[in-house]
């Protein structure tokens, strides 16, 4: 893992410094598919936005943007990815010696399939380094996915073909498309089944480990090293089943995670339910990036379906059957519900899911109140004490 992200990075860092090849930011589920069919290496601020919360520099970042405007109730990937700017500084130089910045845009290309933050987020850099902002707009809230929806998300992602023609100085090839398509499938496929090793009971890794190990399928989506990276590491869990290596040694519980993990405190919250014998088994982020309706043969219609057909993006109806299918899937015994104070696109308890849950299911629920980055609005004692009475509901 460390070998394939630093071999990432430290190529968007030459790229940035030689001017050898274009640079294109993303969102995390936007069209990086069709950005490198155009040639651009693409480069991911959420990605950088969850650095700074594991490392826990975005105490020090958030700040900033806030004194630039960006209220404290918006999306702290935003508000630390804008005030690690303001700073200057950036976890990539702790992890990966010789890189001081992020790479700079050549261009900015969002989907607002997530929040309209990205869109905001985005527009800020597009202001500062004077480089064009692209965007497509999905719908929200979907519940039955129709062909409206997909002929207009389609069409945007088509619209975006010349605009990106101009600025990487290349024209689109559709062969290149499909391949980077194809690629993004096949690991897609690994990517799942790498979480589906959780269905075992025991399992030979949690939450914790696959909020890490999700690294390639996030930033390499479309590349060769992400298809090779989980090809090995399927390989290796594999072996662990076979060998009885556990993540939870006398594991006695499973619970499934919704919402977004709390990035600084993934270490301490991995050993605190070790310690309960329990395992966070599966989750609704990490099976985020599992793409499987791309089809190389049709790729823009493809890619407008698998963007849309997203969790984030549907009806709560379609997120609580998805709820439901992984319950029973992976055997899960309770459900905890993370309730991200800036990220409202992805908490789902605020709406009486947790209650709709219990009843369907006939399973306990947990809800803890945090964030995705500011530790400010996680309370540590508060949130273990309730996680402790809910795994002693579930002992007796």
């Amino acid at each position: 893992m460390k070998k394939v992200m630093a071999d990432y990075f430290y190529e968007l860092d030459e790229a940035a410094r030689t001017g050898s090849r274009k640079i294109a930011w993303c969102t995390s589920v936007g069209p990086a598919e069709l950005l490198r069919a155009m040639g651009f290496l693409v480069y991911f601020p959420e990605n950088h936005g969850a650095m700074l919360g594991a490392t826990r520099m975005a105490q020090d970042c958030i700040p900033l943007a806030n004194a630039a405007g960006y209220s404290p109730e918006i999306c702290s990937y935003l508000t630390s990815d804008v005030g690690a700017c303001i700073k200057g500084e950036t976890p990539l130089s702790r992890a990966y010696p010789g890189i001081e910045r992020p790479p700079r845009p050549d261009v900015l290309v969002y989907n607002t399939n997530q929040c309209r933050d990205v869109q905001d987020w985005f527009a800020w850099y597009a202001d500062k380094f004077k480089v064009p902002l692209l965007g497509v707009c999905t719908p929200r809230g979907v519940n039955e996915v129709t062909s409206a929806h997909i002929d207009s998300v389609a069409a945007q992602f088509i619209a975006l073909a010349p605009k990106l023609e101009e600025i990487s100085g290349s024209k689109f090839d559709l062969d290149k498309l499909k391949e980077a398509v194809s690629l993004s499938l096949e690991c897609s496929r690994l990517w799942r089944k790498v979480l589906e090793t959780a269905g075992n009971v025991p399992s030979p890794l949690t939450f914790f480990d696959a909020t890490i190990q999700m690294g390639p399928a996030v930033v390499l989506r479309g590349t060769k090293p992400a298809v090779d990276y989980y090809k090995t590491f399927l390989a290796e869990l594999q072996t662990r089943i076979k060998d009885g290596v556990w993540a939870i040694e006398g594991e006695r519980h499973r619970l499934y995670w919704d919402g977004m993990p709390i990035w600084g405190k993934l270490r301490d919250l991995s050993g605190f339910f070790a310690g309960l014998k329990t395992c966070v088994a599966a989750s609704t982020y990490c099976n985020s990036w599992i793409f499987e309706d791309l089809d190389p043969a049709d790729p823009f219609k493809s890619m407008a379906m698998a963007y849309t057909r997203l969790f984030i993006v549907r009806s709560d109806e379609k997120k609580e059957e998805y709820i439901r299918d992984m319950v029973r899937k992976f055997g899960i015994d309770g459900i905890l519900f993370h309730d991200s104070k800036t990220c409202p696109n992805n908490t789902n308890s605020r709406y009486g899911m947790p209650e709709r849950l219990q009843k369907t299911l006939d399973i306990g629920t947990v809800t803890i109140f945090g964030d995705l980055n500011d530790l400010r609005c996680y309370s540590e004692e508060q949130s273990k004490t309730k996680i402790e009475a809910f795994i002693e509901q579930l002992e007796n």
